[in-house]
């Protein structure tokens, strides 16, 4: 396939009348970061739950490379390599780490020989080595946002759509992260949506924005055209901060 990619056309949501999503469209593309930015409640969420299955439109596609994925369920979209973390972390508190990563390779179809060779590269990978054998519900907040990530990986996906995972970081942790995700698009020929409150580190990650408000695009395109728009300022800032810029 030339250009494979992750595609949301013409996405419709309603939730109770309300409209979630109006006329929405993202496009992913491999060895790329996107980030998804815009205020709370502008619809970011909503979207990543369409792409994997959780949330059914009103209208609209998704096609993972080319395929029409609309009326497949989560695991299958899964089993198609689009996989996922959430706003709160939802590992097996009663598993140990490497458990927890382990039974996600199972999951997809590895054998357990596969899937704990798989384990130990992303232990390492994501300094977790030493916490191989600690329950989950002991971790940190820092500490499982990675294995939930590491859980993720260990499927080999082709799409990575990562919602916060840097929340409850410190700095240090963050930029951790940021070093392990930056690298991860080209080693694993991998696309990455990543919708994220850390803006410092969203602009230095990312190769694209798209930037949603009131369930619609508002803006696209490249890092420092996006944060230079109006809209987006606004939608950030409030219009008085929109003044200010425009007389700066």
């Amino acid at each position: 396939m030339a250009n494979p990619s992750l595609q949301a056309n013409s996405i419709v949501v309603e939730f109770s009348g309300l409209r979630a999503l109006d006329n929405v469209d993202l496009t992913l593309n491999r060895r790329e970061i996107l980030g998804l930015i815009g205020p709370n409640g502008s619809g970011k969420t909503t979207l990543i739950n369409v792409l994997t299955g959780q949330v059914t439109p009103v209208s609209g596609t998704v096609l993972c490379d080319g395929e029409d994925i609309g009326a497949l369920l989560p695991r299958q979209r899964a089993l198609r390599g689009i996989m996922r973390s959430f706003q709160t972390v939802r590992l097996f508190g009663n598993l140990t780490v490497a458990e927890n990563i382990e039974v996600a390779a199972i999951a997809k179809g590895s054998s357990r020989r596969q899937a704990r060779s798989g384990v130990d590269r992303l232990l390492e990978e994501f300094s977790l080595t030493d916490y191989r054998s600690e329950l989950a519900s002991s971790l940190n907040y820092g500490d499982e946002r990675r294995v939930e990530i590491a859980r993720a990986l260990v499927a080999d996906p082709k799409y990575l759509l990562l919602d916060e995972p840097a929340a409850g970081m410190n700095e240090e942790e963050s930029g951790m992260l940021m070093q392990i995700l930056k690298r991860l698009p080209e080693e694993r020929d991998l696309g990455i949506v990543i919708i994220d409150h850390d803006m410092p580190l969203i602009m230095r990650l990312c190769h694209r924005l798209q930037a949603i408000a009131q369930g619609k695009t508002i803006g696209e395109g490249g890092v420092d055209e996006v944060r230079r728009l109006p809209a987006v300022i606004e939608a950030y800032l409030g219009a008085d901060a929109l003044e200010a810029e425009n007389h700066a």
